[in-house]
């Protein structure tokens, strides 16, 4: 059920958004504001939304161009390669 109330999230907001402004929306802007929660931040010893060292970050590996087209982003059993969270691999097709 989860996934469909995703599919629809990312279906609805690219009524108005271009898919770029979607995925920004869902990657680095929401980071953005979860680290504006203060105590409420459940990541306070590193950056959100970014890909450097000491943050914390989400890796997805994604065949295909989500900029172009972000509704791939909501089939990750066929679209995505490679999910890791928290330095962890949940899914790694490239072997």
């Amino acid at each position: 059920m989860a996934l469909t109330k995703q599919n629809d999230e990312f279906k609805y907001r690219l009524e108005q958004w271009s898919s770029h402004e979607v995925l920004m929306q869902a990657t680095s802007k929401a980071g953005e504001l979860l680290a504006l929660s203060g105590k409420l931040n459940p990541y306070p010893e590193g950056p959100l939304g970014v890909i450097v060292e000491g943050a914390y970050a989400d890796i997805l590996l994604v065949d295909g161009n989500p900029v172009e087209d972000a509704m791939i982003m909501t089939d990750y059993e066929n679209n995505f390669d490679l999910i890791m969270k928290n330095g962890v691999i949940y899914k790694n097709t490239l072997n």
